[in-house]
């Protein structure tokens, strides 16, 4: 090295090391100080109390209105990708992270349920101090949406969206006796156990996305991510899950919704039936709106993501 290249690599660290010891007086600062101490915010990461970290994505103006997105088992947030650019190019700021062992997110062995997942809801939007968000859940996420309002009311919730939602329960139980069997769920495990990879490219090449269905377009590409998301997910964490999204009953949840809720859901889902779950999820909701998708598949927030992005906006926008 040069006697000029080593002296501007001393500079360099030198500055570095000055900046770094000066107090910064980013936003990003001055909300991790407000944070509780058992909470720890990095630029990507949010630590909750219990150890686990929580990827998250936060697009968009930082002034603008919040939307903040739980995904689907076994996704994580790039699920949401059309939804958060589109929204993001029309002012809003939008937030999603990777549910606890899932994407980039930690992968602990305990704390896979619905309880957790709400909590560590409430974590995020607690660690970035987000107020008056839109909530929106697909699927399990949606599950999620009403845990968290069970649990943690609406202090911080403007509206409410469910899309796909396994509330209010999929289970068939006696007096939920048009839920789904036990053994439908029991398959599903089994699978997972004995080759979860085929299992995620049978669910995504299949009914997830309706393409199972005669004539119907398929996208190698969407069965492509769907694959790569549930893989990137921990074996134990989407294992434990399935419990948590066909189990859990969010009946009490939905009956504590009190913000504006719009329900959106197709009704040739092969995987949460219209009538067991938005349907039923619209009269326990008060003053709720369901739109019916014709046609529509579960995944219609990439099947039909146009019609879906503008109803979301005009939803925000009411």
């Amino acid at each position: 090295m040069s006697p000029t290249t080593r002296n501007l690599v001393i500079s360099g660290a030198l500055a570095a090391s000055a900046l770094a010891s000066a107090e910064p007086l980013t936003q990003t600062a001055s909300v991790a100080a407000a944070l509780p101490q058992e909470v720890e915010r990095m630029a990507s990461h949010i630590t909750t109390p219990d150890g686990v970290q929580l990827y998250y994505k936060d697009w968009g103006p930082s002034d603008g209105q919040t939307v903040v997105f739980s995904h689907g088992w076994p996704l994580n947030s790039d699920s949401w990708e059309s939804q958060m650019i589109f929204l993001a190019e029309q002012g809003y700021r939008v937030v999603a992270h990777d549910r606890r062992g899932h994407g980039r997110s930690s992968q602990p062995w305990e704390g896979n349920d619905m309880n957790h997942y709400a909590d560590d809801l409430a974590t995020v939007i607690e660690a970035l101090d987000l107020r008056e968000v839109t909530l929106v859940g697909f699927s399990t996420g949606g599950g999620e949406v009403a845990r968290y309002i069970g649990r943690h009311g609406t202090g911080r919730v403007q509206k409410a969206v469910l899309i796909s939602a396994v509330t209010p329960l999929m289970l068939q139980t006696p007096d939920n006796p048009t839920g789904t069997p036990m053994d439908v769920y029991n398959d599903i495990r089994k699978s997972s156990l004995d080759n979860r990879s085929q299992l995620y490219l049978d669910i995504a090449s299949g009914p997830f996305f309706g393409f199972n269905r005669p004539g119907a377009t398929v996208s190698q590409g969407l069965i492509n991510s769907f694959w790569s998301q549930g893989m990137q997910a921990g074996h134990k964490n989407t294992f434990d899950s399935i419990k948590a999204f066909s189990e859990t009953d969010f009946r009490q949840d939905l009956k504590k919704f009190d913000v504006p809720t719009l329900i959106l859901h197709g009704d040739d889902d092969q995987l949460v039936p219209i009538d067991n779950s938005a349907r039923a999820a619209h009269r326990l909701i008060e003053d709720s709106k369901l739109i019916v998708y014709e046609g529509g598949p579960h995944g219609i927030t990439d099947t039909h993501k146009d019609r879906l992005n503008r109803d979301l906006l005009e939803f925000l926008r009411d």
